[in-house]
């Protein structure tokens, strides 16, 4: 199609193509907030508890290495219970910082590797995030090996390994994708895409050149706009 047509098609059916985009525009006036801000802490512990003083200097410490694997994997499984969750309320309760067990759980998630257990704090105010990170390490080394009986007598399990820090977290690949930029982009394309079934689905002939596309000869064509003459009395 030339740029002509297009121009024409534009021009026929352009009312059909702004709808969309004005019913995202009105949307976005009367519903779309800005997503909040959220930050992240990340806590990381080296984790392992003292071998006994018997073990050989070789074969045997690859046991000590071994356990301090399933101390990192056990204590990674027990920061994302409602029970830890709980803990934590309470602790951060009797510091004055009144926060649901479910908020906390929901804002708790871990990862290990090997001898390294990793906790993610995800949170909307950074001093809170702050005050939530310190309870929940504080919570974990204190009474992780409380829900774990072979931990006890092998001394620390867990041993700090970041400083505290409050980091801004991107927004989501969903509030990314509901931005309003991304909905009007969307509205413009839905816009296009009526326009060009309007104008296919048009069963009116409206310049000759529709016609002679068909193979039919055209004789003549009527003017859109009739063209008034002026006579002067003589």
């Amino acid at each position: 199609m030339e740029l002509r047509g297009i121009l024409g098609m534009v021009r026929q059916w352009w009312w059909l193509g702004l709808i969309p985009v004005l019913v995202v525009v009105a949307m976005l006036a009367f519903t779309y907030t800005p997503p909040p801000q959220t930050y992240q802490v990340v806590l990381r512990f080296a984790t392992g508890g003292t071998p006994p003083p018997t073990l050989s200097p070789d074969y045997d410490r690859y046991y000590a290495w071994l356990s301090s694997e399933y101390i990192a994997n056990g204590l990674a499984d027990l920061a994302t219970t409602s029970a830890f969750a709980s803990a934590v309320a309470t602790r951060l309760t009797s510091e004055g910082l009144n926060i649901t067990a479910d908020a906390l759980q929901a804002a708790i998630a871990t990862d290990n590797a090997q001898s390294m257990l990793v906790v993610y704090i995800t949170w909307s105010d950074a001093d809170q995030v702050v005050r939530i990170a310190r309870a929940v390490g504080d919570t974990l080394l204190e009474l992780g090996p409380t829900y774990y009986p072979q931990m006890m007598g092998i001394g620390t399990v867990a041993r700090w390994a970041d400083q505290i820090t409050a980091n801004p977290v991107a927004p989501s690949l969903r509030n990314r994708l509901l931005a309003p930029a991304v909905r009007l982009s969307l509205a413009v394309a839905i816009g296009a895409a009526l326009i060009l079934t309007a104008h296919y689905l048009d069963a009116y002939v409206r310049d000759p050149q529709t016609l002679t596309q068909q193979g039919l000869p055209v004789l003549g064509a009527i003017p859109r706009q009739r063209k008034w003459m002026s006579f002067r009395r003589e």
